[in-house]
């Protein structure tokens, strides 16, 4: 089998204005399951030998994942282990949520360049799911847009995509179009209404009998108690929407939809919620919290390691925070049917111990109970669609005097 891609070419915004060529290629008609050994290259030359296994087919099987964000190329502390536990078949994907590096952009993008090589046999082998985070932003995001290639966004126009993996439909997002405005409003707006769409679709009858689970990964966290001013911030602009108008709010859509699990990174650190909507905790039971929780789950898992080293916790822990840990390591997921699914922390300052584990149970997958947010204002995501008409509401869109 052999397969011809296409090539773009990539001029780092740096003062030397450093080119490169990014190749894609897209492989197709393989035997699901099915081990490959690749190589690239052309005449010129030839990479070393590589290889993956297709994607099961159907939703009954257990994918696995390694799930973490902050990595930085300096004290990568997890990285080694990461890599030896991918290559004895440990996970089936990788889920980097946001902050590669540290930066891709440094020294004319040789820093990207070495990153992508520390990373090369875990991404070679398996598939490597990311989202941008805030330290992917210069030169709007040029470095994360070339070097990353996401499923639905393949010459990398957006930063958001969505993919099934067995039981699971994960939901990749970019948080930072609500803060890097310098780059333009609409993409915000335009992920809003993607969101609503791909939402949709994925929570129909027959998308949710076959892909009962939806996670979401995105870089910033809707909650955090750590020090410091975001964390502080009980309106995250990512859970309410932009001040004054409080426009495209994600809480109260990921809740509409019935969103399982939202996954964060951001703070250097690993945070397990209680299940929580608008700041109140919604516990399946007092014994098994989270056995049909009435309300999303989420994880904060920024501590795989970088050169800003560990975010220390505030002393007084929030309600709805249920686990705290600063230790370097990272998350492991299997997603196991359409009823059971198991987290655990690793913490690699103690060698790989798991200092955190957790079931989240679900008979039954859907919509929540209809609660009121504190503010009607958050209720309808409805109307936050732009050039559409739905369900009574009028076509809404973002002006730069609203932000």
């Amino acid at each position: 089998m052999s397969a011809t891609g296409l090539v773009r070419v990539f001029t780092d915004g740096g003062n030397e204005s450093r080119t490169q060529y990014i190749h894609r290629v897209k492989l197709t008609g393989l035997t699901p399951g099915q081990k490959y050994t690749y190589r690239c290259g052309s005449k010129q030359g030839w990479s070393q030998n590589f290889t993956f296994s297709a994607m099961k087919a159907g939703s009954d099987w257990s994918p696995r994942f390694a799930l973490y964000g902050d990595l930085g190329m300096k004290n990568a502390q997890s990285l080694p282990r990461l890599l030896k536990e991918t290559q004895s078949g440990m996970y089936d994907a990788v889920l980097h949520v946001g902050d590669f590096a540290y930066d891709m952009n440094v020294d004319n993008g040789r820093v990207g360049d070495t990153f992508m090589n520390q990373i090369q046999p875990m991404a070679a082998e398996i598939p490597y799911m990311t989202c941008p985070g805030n330290h992917e932003n210069k030169y709007n995001f040029s470095n994360y847009r070339h070097r990353f290639v996401m499923p639905g966004d393949e010459l990398s126009d957006n930063m958001f995509f969505s993919f099934n993996m067995g039981p699971v439909h994960i939901i990749s997002f970019s948080t930072e179009y609500y803060f890097y405005l310098n780059y333009g409003t609409r993409q915000p707006v335009q992920q809003y209404n993607w969101l609503i769409n791909d939402l949709e679709e994925a929570t129909s009858p027959e998308n949710r009998a076959k892909h009962p689970w939806i996670v979401t990964m995105g870089h910033r966290p809707m909650y955090c108690s750590n020090r410091g001013k975001e964390c502080a911030n009980k309106e995250s602009i990512i859970r309410t929407g932009w001040p004054v108008n409080h426009s495209l709010p994600l809480e109260s859509l990921f809740y509409k939809y019935g969103v399982d699990l939202m996954l964060w990174a951001h703070e250097h650190s690993y945070e397990r919620l209680w299940p929580v909507y608008d700041r109140k905790v919604y516990n399946g039971s007092m014994e098994e919290p989270y056995t049909n929780p009435t309300a999303p789950v989420h994880i904060i898992t920024g501590s795989a390691g970088c050169k800003e080293n560990h975010a220390y916790f505030t002393n007084n822990t929030a309600e709805w925070s249920a686990f705290r840990s600063d230790d370097y390591g990272y998350t492991r997921m299997t997603v196991h049917n359409a009823t059971h699914l198991y987290m655990e922390q690793v913490s690699d300052d103690q060698q790989g111990k798991i200092v955190d584990s957790f079931w989240i149970k679900k008979d039954q997958h859907g919509p929540y109970p209809d609660r009121d947010f504190r503010d009607n204002r958050f209720r309808d995501t409805d109307k936050f669609r732009m050039g559409q008409k739905k369900k009574g509401y009028t076509a809404f869109s973002i002006n730069d005097s609203d932000l």
